[in-house]
């Protein structure tokens, strides 16, 4: 079951809330000793959570289905960085990796068990029996959780305030609703945006073009160099030939005086040493979801120029500080 993002949580009667966790979607299956762990995208993930596949075939109940999110905490924070790095072809490192922090896996609806399937059943009904599923089998295992789920709008708004800054959203479903696999028809979800003041200290060219395809965005650690984070880049049209006279005319190297495009990171592309180097003098406000590994983990949204703001002001203590406490839900 997909949701389609929209920029408020739907209220009224019909819908039941659940929080949006920031990790992998994974469908689970069990028959008897086989377990199957099965990503968004249809690839299998038991090989890299053999700590959640062994709390799964310990469970009382022998054949299930079970459709939820695989997160990672690090202390009283969930960690998207050390879920990425559980990806790794050695399995010994993998193992290592589960040891230090081990996984959990939380269940958000049931889709069939003992031979019984409930895929046509409405939300309304599969809700209760994955919450007699859970109380019959979770309790004993600290790996599998219950996610928690309200049809109170109030108390999903406060979700927001009481789980800190890694809660990755709220997503909304219709109570009616049947699951419906691969389609946006039944469930909407709501990401938790967030701000900061950047650094321009780059731009790239669109590509084939001589125009402004993107600004690279920059902030300052505690050690004073001006590192690179990320881009934005939803610009009309219309605007690309002032933005693109604006930063031509403040082309100046270095740009970035720490870390800086080019560099070896999970997100280089073909195109990530093409850039240009302006002087550090233009700040911009962008909206942005999640702040990983030293970077914006997706493309960000410019909201507004900031004249206003000196570029010595952006620092990273905007992004890196947050406190992340969404485990106090489950």
């Amino acid at each position: 079951m997909e949701a389609r993002s929209v920029e408020e949580i739907p209220d009224g009667p019909g819908w039941q809330y659940e929080p949006k966790w920031d990790g992998f979607r994974c469908i689970v299956f069990r028959d008897r000793e086989q377990i199957y762990l099965q990503s968004k995208a249809g690839q299998p993930l038991a090989r890299y959570f053999p700590d959640i596949a062994d709390a799964l075939v310990r469970l009382r109940a022998q054949r299930f289905v079970l459709d939820g999110e695989l997160v990672v905490p690090v202390g009283d924070a969930l960690s998207f960085d050390e879920l990425q790095l559980r990806l790794h072809p050695a399995a010994s490192r993998v193992q290592k990796l589960a040891t230090a922090h081990p996984a959990i896996y939380i269940a958000f609806d049931l889709l069939g068990e003992s031979g019984r399937l409930y895929l046509k059943q409405p939300l309304r009904e599969r809700r209760p029996l994955l919450e007699k599923f859970a109380r019959l089998n979770f309790r004993s295992a600290k790996a599998v959780r219950l996610s928690p789920a309200t049809t109170d709008y109030r108390t999903a708004s406060a979700w927001f305030k009481k789980a800190g800054g890694d809660l990755d959203g709220i997503i909304a479903k219709r109570l009616e609703a049947a699951y419906a696999s691969g389609e946006r028809t039944a469930a909407v979800k709501v990401k938790q945006i967030r701000t900061a003041d950047c650094v321009v200290g780059g731009f790239r060219y669109a590509r084939g073009t001589r125009l402004v395809g993107s600004l690279l965005l920059g902030l300052y650690g505690e050690d004073g160099l001006l590192h690179h984070v990320g881009f934005t880049s939803a610009f009309k049209a219309s605007e690309r030939g002032e933005l693109t006279k604006k930063f031509e005319a403040l082309r100046k190297p270095p740009g970035f005086t720490g870390s800086a495009p080019g560099g070896p990171s999970r997100w280089s592309t073909d195109r990530t040493g093409e850039w240009e180097p302006v002087a550090p003098r233009v700040v911009v406000e962008v909206a942005y979801d999640h702040f990983t590994g030293g970077r914006f983990r997706h493309g960000t949204k410019l909201l507004r120029w900031r004249p206003d703001k000196a570029p010595r002001q952006c620092a990273m203590d905007q992004v890196e500080r947050r406190e992340g406490k969404s485990l106090v839900l489950l």
